[in-house]
Order: structure tokens, then sequence, then C-alpha cells
């Protein structure tokens, strides 16, 4: 199957619920938007809103920051897993209790038990009396100092320990932080139990195939958390051609890549020049209004497929050095129908009250002068700025904007 730029913009968008307009909606929505994306990568800067909900937000009608936590904490529908701040379904847990098992192998993790074995035993321990615990909860006096990035106390790394290899679970998060407990007492009973190697394997590969969208296969060893041969992947592969389970297509620009068989549809469909019935979006579209990405949106994650597919150079600059930024600290990408054409740096001012607009750059500066995306822009402005709370945006200088000044 031949795969246009066009189409592969919209596929891309459009299974993670970008385009071609919001199709959920409220609390049930926000679940079926985390399945579709796979993982919530959490991340804890609160510059304008954090990413995660950005991202939600993006997907959603009427989404509220932390509903997603709703969801992991409360009703135990996702769970948080990895060694990056990820939430994913709980019906998956299964087959990452095989990757946690592996994990007690990795030389960085084994590290930690092997030299703070004594911290290991305390913290594992206090999770078996059913307690929940932070590390706050102990003194940096009374605890043997580490240098980790995880972790700047040994009870600290003591509890990442137990969470990556399975022993302990996040129950919830105070102030963003951790609460860790037993996993007996956080999970279903149901999804405590552990796939075979082989299913884990085979659902992990299909999973990374899905979450990705025009896949490779490379890198794979870091989702199985175990070395795999080319030839192993290449037998895989070749397998899940066979049974039809994936699909090898041409995408214009990038070559051939892997989808996952049961989305064939989708591409016929989008390659006919239709929307598939399930994206029909519940009320505008991102042409009659723009939507601004999160800095970590999974949907444009791979830069070279981005400038490829967009021809938009996205570079979160969070962690570039201020001297050397092109654009602003926390710079959002601006989707409009199914190109990114351009971005904007925002923030909220708490004290304020108000979303000010550090500054917007436009990929052709020409989109600026056209009636339909000073419309779109304003109207998708306006609903960032209910979304984060405030009560005015302040654009200063920026003439498209002039409209919603406060």
């Amino acid at each position: 199957m031949h795969v246009s730029r066009e189409v592969a913009r919209r596929f891309l968008l459009g299974r993670q619920g970008l385009w071609p307009g919001r199709r959920w909606r409220g609390m049930r929505g926000t679940a079926k938007a985390m399945r579709a994306m796979g993982d919530l990568q959490l991340d804890p800067l609160q510059v304008v809103a954090r990413a995660h909900d950005i991202a939600l937000e993006s997907r959603v009608l009427g989404y509220r920051p932390d509903d997603w936590a709703i969801l992991a904490y409360a009703r135990r529908q996702f769970f948080e897993a990895g060694g990056w701040l990820a939430v994913r379904p709980i019906e998956e847990l299964p087959f990452y209790r095989v990757v946690m098992r592996r994990e007690r192998d990795q030389p960085r993790i084994r590290r930690v038990v092997e030299e703070h074995a004594a911290a290991v035993d305390e913290m594992r321990a206090i999770l078996a009396t059913g307690r929940e615990v932070v590390n706050r909860d102990f003194a940096t006096s009374d605890r043997v100092r580490v240098e980790s990035y995880r972790a700047r106390k040994d009870s600290g790394l003591a509890l990442h320990y137990l969470w990556r290899t399975g022993e302990a679970m996040v129950a919830r998060r105070e102030r963003f932080e951790r609460v860790y407990a037993a996993a007996e007492g956080i999970a279903p009973p149901q999804y405590l139990r552990e796939a075979t190697d082989a299913e884990a394997d085979d659902h992990l590969l299909r999973r990374h195939v899905g979450r990705m969208g025009f896949a490779r296969l490379t890198a794979v060893r870091w989702e199985l958390m175990r070395d795999i041969s080319g030839a192993e992947v290449t037998a895989w592969r070749e397998r899940a051609l066979s049974d039809g389970s994936l699909l090898e297509v041409e995408v214009d620009g990038l070559g051939r890549r892997l989808v996952l068989g049961e989305e064939a549809p989708i591409l016929e469909t989008l390659t006919g020049g239709r929307v598939p019935r399930a994206w029909r979006p519940l009320e505008t579209t991102t042409l009659d209004e723009v939507t601004l990405l999160s800095p970590l949106e999974p949907a444009i994650h791979d830069r070279e497929r981005t400038r490829v597919l967009f021809g938009f150079d996205y570079l979160w600059e969070v962690y570039t050095p201020a001297h050397k930024r092109r654009f602003g600290y926390y710079a959002l990408p601006i989707l409009w129908g199914d190109r990114l054409v351009g971005r904007t740096d925002l923030r909220l001012d708490r004290i304020a009250n108000s979303l000010l607009v550090n500054g917007l750059w436009l990929e052709e500066p020409a989109t600026g002068d056209e009636p339909a995306f000073e419309a779109a822009l304003c109207a998708g402005m306006e609903r960032f700025r209910g979304f984060v709370g405030a009560e005015r945006i302040e654009a200063p200088g920026i003439e498209v904007l002039r409209r919603l000044q406060g």
C-alpha cells in the first residue's frame, strides 16, 4: 500500500484523537484518549499546564487538569511503570510485570540492591505492613545520601527499585511526588499475574508498532527490556506479516514502514479522501479551531518523521540554554487542519490570573493574514484560556490575537 504525506499526517494525528477534531468528552472520553495514546508521559513542569494535561485537553472536550489521576489512582484503570514517567492501561500490567522482572537483571537497577540492600529490605518491610510511603517521610539526616538522579536518599532509591521491579506500585501522587504501596494493595488481583515471556514479547512488539505508527522495529530492546537479536526481530516480523497482524506500507519520504493490520481500513478510507466514521468530531474541527499540542505530544515525537511529513522541525527547548533557544521556554506546536503551522510560547501568570502569550512564530508569515486562521487561532486560544482557568489573555504586540486582549 502506498501512503501519501497528507494521508500519513492524517493517520498519525487521527489515530491519536487529534484530527479532524476532538471526538471524546468528559471522564469516559479521557479514558478512551489515554488508551488511544498508549503511553501518557507525565512531566512535573507546570509553566502553563503540565504536558500530560495539555495532551489530554487537545483530545477531550471538557477535560480538567488531573482527570487522568482520578482514572489512574482512584479508579485503578491505569498504572505507572517504566524508567520514564508514563501511565498505561491496567489490563497491560501482566505483560509489564515480565518487563519488571527483567529489570532486576539490568546493571543499573541491580546495583541499587547490591549497594543499598539494607534500605531495600527496610522499605520492603514497611510496605508489607500495608502502609503507603512517600520518600519525604524519611528525614535526610537519618538516611544515607546517594548520588543519583532518581533520589538523594537511600530510602528514595530503594522505593524506586521496588517500583521498577514490581513489588511496589504508585498509589497516588502528592504535589506530584509518588506515594508508594505494595503492589498487592493497588492492582486488581487478576492483573497481578505475570504473562509468559513469549506472550509479553509478542504483546510489547505489537504495542510498539501501534504506539509508533509507521514503525521500523528499531531499539525494541528497551521495549522488551532484554537483548533481542536482529534474527529474532525479523522472524517475529515475518510471522506477523504472514498472519495479517502487521502490514507493510510505503510512505512518501519515509520508505517502508509497519502498521497494525487492523489499521489497513483506516488508511484505505483516508486514501479515498474520507474521514473514518469513528473519528468524526463532536464539535469543531481543527480547521475551525486550532489545537495547541503538548510539548511531549506522541504523534510528533519522532523529530525526523515530523520534518518529513509535516515540514516542521520541533524541539522542546525547555532544557536548551536560554541563549541557544530559537523559540520560547515552553513553546507549543499549533495544529491547524492537518498541518503544524507554528508555535506559541505561553505562561500562566497565577497572580494576575492571565494567560501570557510571550511569542508566536508561524512557519509561513502569510498564514497570519488569513482571516480563517485568525478566527481559528483566537478560538483555540480562548478554549485553552478556559482550560488553564485564566480570566484573560495578554498578547502584547501579537496582532493576530488583538481581539482577545484582556
